[in-house]
């Protein structure tokens, strides 16, 4: 068998790589800044817009709705309204907006702006559809909104979102790479005897693997713009894309050059993927799944798909502690969780084509209710940003992986003592 060769063999390959994706990027950011100078050249422009999140907030004895938005250009940003506005979540909406003193990075990144709502779209698009239909399938909203977060990304509501946290589950309610690669071995299936039927009678010359690809792409590529896009599944698609090519050409995909020439292309084609923490969680990730397949390639497969859901839970324990600050008892489970899931996400589709979609709401609903126990446990930004550099260094040192693990290692027993 012949041994893959690596995309990149010398140091002068990578620095003109390095230096066409910043050519990309300064292309991309002129073209950012040429809309931004267009949004705010009048003291107000006019937005379409799709409600993401409604939530009633009190402040200062004033009762107000906060109206989280996506526009059809990109931009995410805030605004308010009156308490009496109806129920508009997912809807699309045209507003006026004044983007008093908004800078260019505030542009890129979220914002708020007062604004004036002109209209409402009563009409109902395939995405507001599908929404509706599994509402249909469920007696329980929160239910309900699990399944629309997990097919049609919309965004959970805060009590789920906290529950799911707590038990350190909530990179399977994003749709990101572990979604696609069900999705994408799902579609595979399905179509490769349709395929080979096909091939042997009218084109055997075609090559399989390619036109299978150039399918399952293309539709995945299709779910990625019905979902606007989600920055971890754009991430996740890059990666199918670039994966495969590579591939195709005979050269190594579990690298940490794979992951990082991807990940390149896109923050140069996207600027906006630099400020969303969806987009850096995905990359870790896939980080340290291949940080694992470099250094332990040579366990048997078995070993490996034990250990990996171990492996990951212990080093992303850090990012989540740091940044949702939420643990229980109950969240080491989320390794048995995420083991399931992979059977668990064909399998709700399937039901929910056949009409029975509900048919595991009472577990849910029981997982929900475990959520509800758990506590703060934070970790101090300096320890976290110490892990972070500790991991870019386990790339180059088989000792800082042992470092990086007994570092994790103590978080988890730190979080259990917290718990127990």
């Amino acid at each position: 068998m012949l041994e893959r060769v690596s995309l990149f063999t010398s140091k002068r390959d990578s620095l003109h790589f390095v230096l066409l994706s910043f050519f990309i990027l300064l292309v991309s950011l002129l073209l950012e800044y040429k809309n931004y100078q267009e949004f705010i050249v009048f003291d107000s422009a006019l937005v379409d817009a799709t409600v993401l999140k409604q939530y009633t907030k009190t402040k200062s004895n004033r009762t107000y709705q906060v109206l989280k938005l996506k526009s059809s250009e990109g931009l995410v940003f805030y605004t308010t309204a009156k308490k009496s506005l109806q129920e508009i979540k997912n809807k699309e909406i045209s507003l006026e907006i004044w983007p008093k003193d908004l800078t260019f990075y505030t542009y890129l990144t979220t914002f708020y702006g007062p604004s004036k709502i002109i209209n409402i779209n009563e009409g109902k698009s395939a995405k507001q559809n599908l929404n509706a239909y599994i509402l249909a399938s469920h007696k329980e909203k929160e239910v309900a909104n699990i399944y629309q977060a997990l097919y049609s990304a919309t965004p959970l509501d805060y009590r789920l979102q906290s529950a799911f946290s707590t038990l350190g589950v909530s990179h399977l309610l994003a749709i990101s790479g572990f979604h696609l690669g069900v999705l994408s071995a799902l579609l595979f299936f399905l179509f490769r005897p349709l395929y080979a039927f096909m091939q042997n009678r009218f084109f055997p010359y075609r090559n399989a693997k390619t036109d299978l690809f150039l399918a399952v792409g293309l539709l995945l590529f299709a779910y990625t713009l019905f979902l606007d896009s989600p920055p971890s599944l754009i991430r996740a698609f890059g990666m199918l894309v670039v994966g495969f090519v590579l591939y195709d050409r005979g050269i190594k995909i579990v690298s940490m050059q794979t992951l990082f020439l991807t990940i390149l292309l896109l923050l140069s084609l996207f600027p906006r993927l630099f400020f969303s923490l969806g987009f850096w969680l995905s990359s870790s990730g896939v980080f340290y799944i291949f940080l694992f397949l470099i250094y332990f390639k040579n366990l048997s497969k078995i070993w490996q798909f034990l250990l990996l859901p171990i492996w990951v839970y212990l080093l992303m324990l850090p990012f989540s502690l740091a940044i949702f600050e939420n643990f229980s008892i109950y969240h080491p489970l989320s390794i048995l969780w995420t083991s399931l899931f992979s059977i668990f996400y064909p399998l709700s589709i399937f039901l929910h084509l056949l009409g029975v979609g509900n048919l595991f709401d009472p577990a849910l609903l029981w997982l929900l209710n475990l959520g509800k126990e758990g506590v703060l446990v934070s970790l101090n930004q300096y320890l976290f940003f110490f892990y972070i550099l500790l991991s870019l260094w386990a790339i180059f040192n088989r000792s800082a992986v042992v470092v990086m693990l007994i570092f994790s290692g103590s978080i988890f027993i730190y979080a259990i003592y917290h718990v127990a």
